[in-house]
């Protein structure tokens, strides 16, 4: 596909534990933030074929804020994750055991209203907040 945006992380924690962190919200709302002052305050995941996830962001000081959310289309546990978001783009994550853990790829059509590189940018971020969460836990 045109205008795809891929990321990834090393994650130094078993493959069932980074599934449980990156599904369950009570996890979700510790990690899915690009930046320390932003929050996700909330996160839903009703994880089967068809469930949605969705997690609100905001900025800590209440300036601005969003729902972003999708549908399960495909759910594989401990391997992959095929949603589609909100707008229709797809947004597909991958788990796999490697060199030092386990690698999270996410690969995820680009919108049109941000430079891709932004957009990889702060798609990298809340990776990289999943990976630092993950590894405390």
């Amino acid at each position: 596909m045109e205008n795809m945006i891929t990321v990834q992380a090393i994650v130094n924690a078993p493959i069932e534990k980074v599934w449980e962190l990156w599904t369950k919200p009570e996890h979700i709302t510790q990690w899915c933030f690009a930046s320390d002052d932003w929050h996700a305050p909330s996160s839903n995941c009703d994880l089967k074929v068809g469930g949605i996830i969705s997690t609100r962001m905001e900025a800590k000081d209440g300036s601005f804020g969003f729902d972003f959310w999708g549908t399960f289309n495909e759910i594989k546990p401990n391997e992959r994750l095929l949603i589609t978001m909100g707008d229709n783009r797809k947004w597909d994550t991958r788990f796999s055991l490697a060199e030092g853990g386990v690698k999270v790829l996410e690969e995820f059509e680009a919108e049109n209203e941000n430079p891709i590189e932004m957009q990889k940018m702060g798609w990298q971020a809340i990776l990289n907040n999943f990976k630092k969460y993950a590894e405390k836990q």
